[in-house]
């Protein structure tokens, strides 16, 4: 591609962004009239949900709650889904021992009490957990949940033959030499042979971990800790119509088009301290045309989009001029970055990896990723804001947000000379060419760093094929792909949750790797285990910091933005509110139809 032609794209979407931040300071500032506390078709005011409730007090019972998304789920099977749409949405028919609080922000974080009656009791040095199951709490066809269906739900993660693609914590930290072979390989009699935990009795239930883990209580805090009852398990097609053992259950479902729930008339309100089940309805309606799917966003015919990537450009600017008091800007859980593999030469040398960071221009990738307000703010390090131990921009080692956001030529020059480069180098940029964002974002990188002598070529590849090519580590050293461009948000919301499939050199897997940078640090593994044995909340949060302090130290990533969400909700909704458990998004358990009177 020409520099003129990237120039020229850079260019047009800088006065796309410049055209979107108008109008959203003209709706922060209240005007348009169609913001505020108020509006005239009824919303409830700009970013009114974000990190906090809109109109919890108009909140009724009934009706159809109505979500689009511009794809389906991954899969509906609680063990197999990984989309973090599925994980929200899945609540309404599925419950775990824990989940998260219904409380909008930091709060909606911390865990609560669902299927147990309290967080558990803690012993031996933090390996084991007992927990009592609530009374109450039953499948649709009203038989009791009991400590064997929650097992046997989590014996589903061990199938990854049969039941491929989810998360496996529970197998790492349970069965860290995978030795259990599933419940469909289980010889035993009841196919419940996983030692790792015990049923005492139908209401008491035993896990027992081989090394302290204190995220353990997050990681049953995941849809794949839900139950599944052996004679409801369809195997692979359960994703097709789970089981329920939430408020509400599968109507009808079909794959790429629309799923419909309806309640569950055996579920008791009683035994569920969590979900307020106010609509009797909830529809979900997939359209693979997301100009059209968010205008009909806009136009009030869906509640909400399921997927909450954010609306499009067309869309952004369509909703800011005519429905401010409709949208939320929350900043997600998502780090949008570039990563250099050590592989790939010079980037085993930090200073080569210096003179890219500094040799970029910072704005401009902003810019790239939609500007402040679809783009989110300049990232200047490693750790989402919204995790434990995450500083936001005060934490700036390389002035990204400050002296240095434009690039500096003269550091990165420096830097070039100290890594034996003085005249530059020759480099490849690889990103996905399903995303128009990642591309523009290599093209600034391409052009920044010609600047400092660095000559970047662009590797575009199918999104699809991701675990293969960057995923795979001597693919990378093959085609020299020496900076990747990322995103990454965390599976629940710790520094284990986000960093360690990225940092931990444990983690570096030969096919579907996420450990990029190919990071083999001895204090940063260290740091990670001592991290997993404590069970003091401060001072989980001060190796937090430190692990991501020694992360940046490194030089291993080029951080562009602290991603933010522009999102719209319609103005039929209440109790409405974003979560820090959700990386952002609106929690759905709870939204409820607002009432006319």
């Amino acid at each position: 591609m020409t520099t003129q032609r990237t120039t020229g794209r850079r260019k047009q979407a800088a006065a796309a962004a410049a055209v979107v931040a108008a109008l959203l300071s003209t709706a922060a500032c209240g005007g348009g009239g169609n913001s505020g506390g108020g509006s005239k078709n009824g919303a409830a005011g700009f970013d009114a949900a974000n990190n906090k409730v809109a109109q919890a007090s108009l909140v009724k019972k009934g009706g159809e709650l109505k979500f689009a998304s511009a794809q389906d789920a991954d899969s509906w099977d609680t063990t197999r889904g990984y989309y973090g749409f599925m994980w929200d949405f899945s609540r309404y028919y599925s419950r775990q021992l824990v989940t998260y609080k219904t409380e909008p922000g930091a709060a909606g974080a911390e865990l609560t009490p669902d299927l147990a009656t309290d967080m558990g009791k803690v012993t031996d040095g933090g390996k084991t957990y007992t927990f009592t199951l609530r009374d109450g709490s039953t499948w649709e066809d009203g038989k009791a949940i009991t400590s064997k269906d929650i097992k046997y739900g989590i014996e589903r993660v061990w199938a990854q033959d049969v039941l491929s693609g989810g998360p496996i914590y529970l197998q790492q930290m349970l069965d860290p030499k995978n030795t259990y072979k599933g419940p469909y390989k289980d010889t035993s009699a009841d196919h419940l042979g996983l030692k790792a935990i015990s049923t005492p009795d139908d209401k008491t239930i035993v896990f027992h971990l081989p090394q302290a883990n204190s995220d353990f209580p997050q990681v049953l805090a995941m849809v794949t800790a839900s139950p599944v009852r052996q004679d409801q398990d369809t195997k692979s097609k359960y994703g097709l119509h789970p089981f329920s053992s939430g408020p509400y259950k599968f109507q009808s479902y079909s794959p790429n088009k629309k799923l419909v729930l309806v309640r569950n008339p055996n579920w008791k309100a009683s035994s569920d301290p969590v979900r307020k089940a106010y609509p009797d309805t909830i529809s979900l309606t997939i359209s693979t045309n997301q100009a059209d799917m968010d205008q009909r966003l806009i136009n009030g015919d869906f509640d909400l989009d399921a997927g909450q990537t954010g609306l499009g450009p067309q869309g952004r600017q369509n909703a800011l001029k005519g429905h401010k008091a409709n949208l939320d800007n929350p900043v997600s859980g998502f780090i949008r970055y570039a990563v250099f593999p050590q592989s790939v030469k010079p980037f085993d040398n930090v200073h080569c990896r210096k003179a890219v960071i500094y040799g970029a221009d910072h704005v401009s990738l902003q810019t790239a990723r939609g500007g402040p307000v679809a783009g989110g703010d300049i990232g200047t390090n490693m750790l989402p804001p919204s995790i434990a131990g995450g500083e936001g921009q005060k934490y700036d080692p390389y002035q990204i947000a400050g002296a240095n956001k434009n690039g500096n030529v003269d550091l990165a020059k420096q830097e070039l000379k100290a890594c034996g480069q003085p005249n530059g180098f020759k480099t490849t940029i690889a990103v996905r060419n399903n995303k128009q964002q990642e591309v523009a974002t290599a093209e600034s990188m391409q052009a920044a760093l010609k600047k400092v002598g660095i000559t970047a070529d662009i590797y575009q590849y199918d999104g699809s094929q991701t675990a293969g090519i960057i995923g795979s580590p001597s693919n990378v050293a093959k085609k020299k792909l020496g900076i990747i461009i990322m995103g990454w948000g965390p599976d629940f919301p710790t520094v284990q949750g986000y960093g360690i499939p990225l940092w931990d050199s444990n983690y570096i897997l030969q096919s579907g790797n996420n450990n990029f940078g190919l990071i083999k640090d001895k204090t940063i593994d260290g740091l990670f285990d001592q991290y997993n044995t404590t069970l003091d909340n401060s001072k989980k949060t001060e190796i937090s910091t430190e692990i991501n302090h020694k992360v940046m130290e490194g030089a291993y990533y080029l951080p562009f933005t602290f991603e933010r969400l522009l999102n719209i909700r319609s103005s039929r909704l209440a109790n409405v509110y974003t979560t820090n458990a959700y990386s952002g998004y609106y929690d759905f358990v709870n939204l409820g139809l607002k009432s006319t009177k």
